[in-house]
Order: structure tokens, then C-alpha cells, then sequence
């Protein structure tokens, strides 16, 4: 379909407008913006209901109901965004500017902007008076940033059935991969799990003057920082990565050799990437961080006085692991790897902060199909192609229950690397050309799904 001028204005004033509602993470506040949509959708017929999982944490739900005889699907999105620094921004970055065919601001791109545009699909639906043959339900959320509890993990724990769907679009994938002229779509079919583990060495304190009397805990952090930070997890391609490393060897020209010899020699995977990054950096490491656990560490604590000597001292790391792991596996990876540096696992403390499992859904479905119909109609000559996160979104929770989640917003990018700069980066922005060709493609893939 084609978007009149008047949609395309409608949807471009609605995200400037949603982006000037403050919803910076802590503390969120999404209620207003929940509220703003809920009276935008309202305008067009659609019922709403806005649901505070805590005071001034907005939930807002909408369904058209369908007849029953096709599948029922989520449109998902999240209110809440990162912080920004005034001082950092070339425009305020709660403007919600509209110059030069953009529309700047906080959310614009996470994730706001999927919202809108998913907010724009159940308009147009409701207003064409459309029968769809299952529910198409809408939930724009709170909380995303900080983990989902007051938002999707609120949802799922106190009212699945409101939100409940065979199939879920939400973030996390659809940006575009220009390669050799045609560009890879992204779909965000798994993401890594997230463990936040606290390690706590002990020794035993002493005059900092006399340091051969004691030992040194913040010492023995700092081995097992070095030893962990130099570890790498054996290499394991999983479904998806499988899939999406075959989807970019079929297209990228000087760099097909490398990726082609990265599925057949895995054993050789490291030094294949570090070729690979002479070349594309930032897809070397993202291909890196795909094909095994990580483990980094991000904060560390120890110390009391100058001149005496700790008997403790702490690090935290964040640590990433593939779908088939569990964070049991991961620990005992962890203990081998410092046992076998020669690290007394008796003088360290092992306490998990954050515990998520990794999630993946199917690839043969037919919403998979509708998305690859709806870009090869949109984008001739395109490819789509399986993505793994390596971070999180509020899909993992819904596939727990049994959902399958797809992430797909949509996106023509010309350079990759300066879009996901944006994206809790300094003057973030969509275009208004890249908004309405979202909202076309969602809406071709919601008709694929239940006309």
C-alpha cells in the first residue's frame, strides 16, 4: 500500500510528539505517555486500557478482535528510554525536532518509533474497517530498559491473557545490512542469556607497609580479572547464527571466503574473525560475541585505607550465554578456567546478581514467510535473514510462555555503524522516510498474517 501525505504527517507529529514525554529510565513515568497513545488510538474507534503495574508505571493495551480463524498476533513496543545528556546532543533531546526529513530525539529509534508505528498499522486497520481472521493486539509498555519487570514481566505474571499470542513482533531486529548494492534484513529470532555474576575474593589484611604479612585480595582479583578477561568459550554456532552467517556469506562480495570458512572450520574461528576485522571490525566482534559466551567485567570494589592491605575485594561480570546454556554450565566453565590458572577457589565467592535465559524461536513459520514476502514486494532484490541478539528485549518473556517472537522494525540503513551509534547514543533520530516505510511493512506483514 501507499501512504498519503496526510499519514505520513500524522505519523511523523505523533512520534514528535510521544518523544517529547520524558520517560528516561529510572525512573520511567510512562503512565503519561501510555495515556497519549491510548487517547490517539481512541480517535480511531480502537478500545484501550491502560494498566499501572506501580504508581505512574504505564501499560497500554489494545486488540482488534479477529473471527477466530486465523492465528492472533502481538505488536510490541516499550515507552521507556535511556537517559540523555542535554549538554552531549546538538538538539535537545526531548524536542522531538522534525528538521531535514527526521525526526530527532530520545527514542526515536529505541523504541519509540516502533511504537508509533505499530500504533499507526492499528489505525489504519481500524479506520478500513479490515476483517482479520485472529486478534491483533497492541501493547505499548513500561520498564524495558531496566530489565521489564514493571512492564512485559508485570504483564505475563498478572494478565497473560491480555497480551497472550501465537505470534509477537517486537524490537530488536529489521534494520537492513547493505551488501554489494542489495541490502539483508534483519529478524531478531534469539537473544543471548544475561548473567550478572559477583566474584569476591578473600585474603588477608596487613599493614601496607609490611605487605609480605598479608594477602592481598584486591592481588587475587586481579587474576582472576585477567585470567577471565582472557578467556574465550569454545565456539558454537547456533540455529539462527547458523542461518545468518549463510544469509551474508550468499551476498558480501570480498568477504563471502571468510564467512563461508567460519561455518566449516569452527575450530579456526578466532583467527578467521581477526582476518575478518581487518576488513569489518564491527561485524568481526558482533560476529564473535554470536558464536560463543562472553564474559566481561565491569565494576570492581576493594579497598578501605591507603596503607592497609584488603582482606576483600569484588568484581562483577557481565556475562552473555547461547541459547542451550544455562547459568549452572556457565559457572562451572568459570570455576575450570581460574582452577586451572592455579586460583584457590576456596578464597573466592560466587553470587549471582541477575539471572536471564537465553531464548529462541523457530525460523519456519508463517510469520517468517510473511516477513521475507513483504520485503522482497517492498525492497525487490532484498534478503532476510535470522538474527541472535546479543543483548535482551521483553521477547524472551513472552516466548517463555510459548510465544513466538520475532523482532522487526523495519529500516533502510546506509551505515550500520552510525545507526546503532544512535541508539542509546548521542542524537538519535529516524527519518520521517524510514517511519513510513516501517509502518507500509508492518502493515503488509500484519495483512499476510490474518486477511
Amino acid at each position: 500500500m501507499e501512504l498519503s501525505e496526510e499519514v505520513r504527517r500524522e505519523a511523523a507529529e505523533l512520534l514528535s510528539q510521544l518523544i517529547k514525554i520524558d520517560t528516561s529510565n529510572p525512573p520511567g513515568n510512562e503512565l503519561e505517555a501510555a495515556k497519549f497513545l491510548a487517547e490517539e488510538l481512541e480517535r480511531d474507534g480502537l478500545d484501550c486500557e491502560v494498566l499501572e503495574s506501580e504508581p505512574g508505571r504505564g501499560n497500554l493495551i489494545a486488540r482488534i478482535e479477529g473471527s477466530n480463524e486465523g492465528p492472533s498476533l502481538l505488536l510490541l513496543s516499550h515507552l521507556d528510554v535511556v537517559p540523555a545528556k542535554a549538554e552531549e546532543w546538538s538538539v535537545p533531546p526531548f524536542s522531538g525536532l522534525v528538521k531535514d526529513g527526521y525526526i530527532w530525539g530520545r527514542g526515536a529509534l529505541d523504541c519509540k518509533g516502533l511504537a508509533v508505528a505499530e500504533a499507526m498499522v492499528m489505525k489504519l486497520i481500524k479506520r478500513e474497517g479490515l476483517k482479520l481472521k485472529g486478534d491483533l493486539i497492541y501493547a505499548a509498555t513500561a520498564d524495558e530498559e531496566m530489565g521489564g519487570g514493571r512492564g512485559v514481566g508485570w504483564l505475563v505474571e498478572h494478565h497473560l491473557d491480555k497480551i497472550r499470542a501465537e505470534y509477537v513482533i517486537n524490537e530488536g531486529g529489521g534494520f537492513s545490512i547493505p551488501l554489494e548494492g542489495r541490502r539483508i534484513y534483519t529478524v531478531q529470532t534469539a537473544e543471548k542469556g544475561v548473567i550478572w555474576l559477583r566474584i569476591k575474593a578473600r585474603g588477608r589484611p596487613g599493614h601496607g607497609s609490611i605487605p609480605g604479612f598479608a594477602d592481598n585480595a584486591v592481588q587475587r582479583m586481579a587474576r582472576v580479572i585477567e585470567t577471565l578477561g582472557r578467556h574465550r568459550s569454545r565456539i558454537r554456532a547456533t540455529p539462527t547464527v547458523k542461518r545468518f552467517i549463510e544469509g551474508l556469506a550468499a551476498e558480501r562480495g570480498g568477504l563471502q571466503r571468510l564467512l563461508s570458512r567460519l561455518l566449516m572450520n569452527p575450530l579456526l574461528a578466532d583467527r578467521i574473525l581477526d582476518r575478518m576485522a581487518e576488513r569489518d571490525g564491527a561485524m568481526a566482534e558482533n560476529l564473535r560475541a554470536m558464536l560463543r559466551n562472553t564474559i566481561a567485567p565491569t565494576i570492581i570494589k576493594g579497598g578501605v585505607k591507603e596503607n592497609i592491605i584488603p582482606s576483600e575485594c569484588e568484581a562483577v561480570f557481565d556475562c552473555r550465554i547461547l541459547p542451550g546454556e544455562t547459568k549452572e554450565t556457565l559457572l562451572a566453565e568459570i570455576k575450570g578456567v581460574l582452577s586451572k590458572a592455579g586460583i584457590d577457589l576456596d578464597k573466592l565467592e560466587f553470587k549471582y546478581i541477575h539471572t536471564s535465559e537465553p531464548t529462541e524461536s523457530p525460523m519456519d513459520t508463517p510469520l517468517y514467510s510473511a516477513i521475507e514476502e513483504t520485503m522482497g514486494e517492498l525492497d525487490p532484490g532484498s534478503r532476510v535473514v535470522p538474527l541472535m541478539v546479543t543483548g535482551g528485549t521483553d521477547s524472551r518473556y513472552l516466548r517463555r510462555v510459548g510465544c513466538i517472537c520475532y523482532g522487526f522494525f523495519p529500516i533502510k540503513v546506509e551505515e550500520p555503524s552510525k545507526l546503532l551509534s544512535m541508539v542509546h547514543g548521542i542524537d538519535e533520530r529516524i527519518s520521517i522516510e524510514n517511519l513510513t516505510f516501517s509502518i507500509k511493512a508492518l502493515y503488509s506483514v500484519v495483512g499476510r498474517m490474518l486477511t
